[in-house]
């Protein structure tokens, strides 16, 4: 059994910032990928960022030069940074966890970027 605990969710004025944290726990596997996706009301889920094991590191063209995700292995635990956000990324944000037994789901965490 693997838990997800998102935080780090709320409202932001354009041009703002936030920062993310997913814990995660549970039977996890020493090598595995933890990341963040999000969906917006009518929108279909989609990826934003990703980071594995040993810090390789894969961003969606929207979160590139905003956006920085990271990990403390130790705390399994995944971070992300959100800097300049902008009203489109108003969204649930969902923590992912990926292993070789399958892909585990946070609860989400609502980010609105709004004046």
């Amino acid at each position: 059994q693997v838990q997800l605990v998102e935080s780090g969710g709320g409202l932001v004025q354009p041009g703002g910032s936030l920062r993310l944290s997913c814990a995660a726990s549970g039977n996890i596997f020493s090598i595995n990928t933890m990341g963040w996706h999000r969906q917006a009301p009518g929108k279909q889920r989609e990826l934003v960022a990703t980071i594995g094991t040993g810090g390789t590191r894969n961003y969606a063209d929207s979160a590139k030069g905003r956006f920085t995700i990271s990990r403390d292995n130790a705390k399994n635990t995944v971070y992300l940074q959100m800097n300049s956000l902008k009203p489109e990324d108003t969204a649930v944000y969902y923590c992912n966890l990926q292993v070789v037994t399958g892909v585990y789901w946070g609860q989400g965490t609502q980010v609105t970027v709004s004046s």
